[in-house]
């Protein structure tokens, strides 16, 4: 029974004590299947047995609650799950008061175990977590719906005022028309650069001699 108990509080999460004093055997039945589905075990054994398993575990924090009768949950699941199921047993029968208990190594109080009952259960956690993550997403994929949503009724209202006459169709704007004119010009001016490149040898010629004469005179 000790090397069970000492296995229980290694393999736990965590370790919630409760006074059992008054519980009946039917009630512990029913605590016992409710937290099954948080993975936690609900034993009730001898303070001293459990002493001696809290020794061989190093859970020095579990001693200081062995005082009375003492029912120990073992979580291996949800601990807020378990918890909040201890807690509204506690509700319904005025009964099983959290004594403390252990959660990662941690010592707990009952004020904590109580705090503890009130948090969210990892699956309510899980889904808003996946809300927070999913919710850019979603404000995206609307905005791009919006978007296309709009720019669709904008395409069809061109569509009616085209088919009604308000705007022409077919007709390509004026602006269009603006290259064929530019493309032009280099054409026009091409003679007039061929007369230029002809005449620059000419001019050269009859600007050499007079470049000679000062030294000519010079000489003399």
């Amino acid at each position: 029974m000790i090397d069970e108990i000492t296995a229980e509080i290694n393999e736990s999460q965590a370790v919630f004590a409760v006074d059992y004093r008054g519980i009946t055997v039917a009630q512990v039945a029913d605590v016992r299947a409710k937290l099954r589905e948080s993975d936690t075990t609900f034993r009730v054994v001898k303070n001293t047995l459990t002493e001696r398993a809290a020794d061989q575990a190093g859970a020095d924090a579990l001693k200081a609650l062995l005082e009375g009768p003492t029912a120990l949950a073992f979580v291996k699941g949800d601990a807020a799950a378990a918890a909040k199921t201890l807690s509204d047993a506690a509700k319904e029968t005025e009964l099983l008061p959290f004594k403390g208990g252990l959660m990662d190594g941690n010592a707990l109080s009952a004020d904590d175990i109580t705090a503890i009952s009130k948090l969210p259960s990892r699956e309510v956690l899980y889904g808003q977590l996946v809300g927070i993550v999913a919710s850019p997403i979603t404000g995206l994929a609307r905005s791009l719906n919006g978007l296309l949503g709009g720019l669709a009724i904008a395409l069809a209202a061109v569509n009616d005022k085209k088919a009604s006459g308000e705007l022409p169709a077919g007709e390509a704007p004026a602006a269009e028309a603006a290259p064929a004119a530019d493309a032009e010009a280099p054409a026009e001016e091409a003679p007039a650069a061929e007369a230029e490149a002809e005449s620059a040898p000419e001019a050269e010629a009859d600007a050499a001699p007079a470049e000679d004469t000062p030294t000519e005179n010079n000489e003399e």
